[in-house]
């Protein structure tokens, strides 16, 4: 038998529908977690707090864990200056207030790629998010939409014109999940009919570029906003086994389920196999319903075994940025406080191993699940 569900924004309250069985909790938690070869995982660096280490040290901390890749959401100058020659790739946000003049004013774009992008010549720009959940269906953002699309026309045509950039930067925007219209079973994902008039024009934009959709997912809102149909257990990669079954494909997670629902989607608009990387996900370790260390834990640590070998529909790496470096205390609710991987004094939160490129970094437990240090496996 099976049951709606609904998979709520990490920003909005709109929702979409799924469906999947009652799974009973796994209750088994493991204490440490070992993981080589790690190659698709970065983290997102959030800045809403006024206890966070300076740049600095936030890139030298990426650095000594072998954390390759970030997310930055806007073009904060002490971030920038701290990545030159670290060798970490960048994924850059156009915040959303900049949005309509960039749409307006083509001479902006170029003063905005050329003052963040190009007078950094030792960064390592991976991609430019043009916005973030920005939705025509979302009232915060409805007034933004119109200005998204003519937006990434105008950086695209900026990160052209220069050299050192047009082969190796891609420009895309951040969407959320409730443009998902429908999305069970996976393989019958599609986008919501109200907002194709914007979305489709952008799907285009992307093939044309031959660059990635980003998303942001977030399967911690689908099991708060209805546990009853939600298990705990498929949210954080603990099911014992398929929760439902598509064309053959199991999905054991709804992570995968999410993700497939909008490969569909994508395909179904005219993407074909155009690449999704993940730009958000994560799960709170306080402040709300389920935000426990254990719970948090589990999220993240099987999210980064996870993402190497990919979803049922789409097998292989998915480039994914985990939410985030640090809990924020400047954020609101509560539980958006508790999202990070370390706490604010730079030290981790899980015991966790994030093995990426030539090296690796371990989060290691002593057993005492109230001492936890992070230690880099070559020590």
């Amino acid at each position: 038998m099976f049951f709606t569900m609904t998979i709520f924004s990490r920003r909005t309250n709109n929702s979409f529908l799924v469906m999947t069985p009652i799974l009973l909790l796994l209750g088994f938690m493991i204490a440490s977690f070992k993981i080589t070869g790690v190659e698709s995982v970065g983290a997102c660096y959030g800045m809403l707090g006024n206890n966070l280490p300076p740049a600095s040290e936030v890139v030298n901390l990426y650095k000594s864990y072998n954390l390759d890749r970030m997310r930055l959401y806007d073009p904060n100058r002490a971030a920038i200056q701290a990545l030159q020659n670290s060798n970490i790739e960048v994924m850059i946000g156009v915040p959303n207030s900049d949005l309509q003049r960039l749409a307006n004013d083509p001479g902006y774009a170029y003063d905005w790629v050329y003052g963040n992008l190009v007078d950094y010549p030792q960064v390592k720009f991976r991609y430019i998010a043009v916005g973030n959940e920005v939705s025509p269906i979302n009232g915060g953002t409805a007034w933004l939409a119109p200005f998204v699309l003519p937006a990434m026309q105008h950086i695209q045509t900026a990160v052209l014109s220069a050299a050192r950039l047009a082969n190796t930067v891609k420009v895309s925007t951040a969407i959320d999940m409730t443009l998902i219209g429908n999305s069970y079973p996976p393989s019958q994902g599609s986008f919501r009919g109200d907002i194709r008039a914007y979305f489709d024009p952008i799907i285009r934009f992307l093939v044309n570029n031959n660059a990635p959709l980003l998303a942001n997912v977030y399967p911690y809102f689908s099991h708060i906003g209805n546990p009853r149909d939600i298990s705990l257990s498929y949210a954080i990669f603990t099911a014992p086994g398929p929760v439902i079954w598509d064309n053959g494909l199991g999905y054991q997670n709804l992570f995968d389920a999410m993700m497939d629902a909008l490969y569909a989607a994508v395909e179904r608009a005219g993407g074909g196999s155009l690449k999704v990387v993940v730009s958000e996900t994560g799960w709170p370790s306080a402040g709300g319903v389920a935000t426990t260390f254990d719970n948090a834990r589990n999220y993240y640590s099987r999210l980064i075994q996870h993402v190497e070998k990919g979803t049922p529909r789409r097998p292989g790496r998915l480039e994914t940025y985990m939410f985030a470096t640090f809990d924020e205390n400047n954020k609101n609710p509560e539980y958006e406080k508790h999202f990070g991987l370390f706490f604010p004094n730079k030290q981790p939160k899980f015991p966790l191993r994030i093995s990426m490129g030539t090296g690796s970094g371990d989060i290691v437990s002593d057993g005492n699940s109230t001492s936890l240090g992070w230690v880099k496996s070559d020590m």
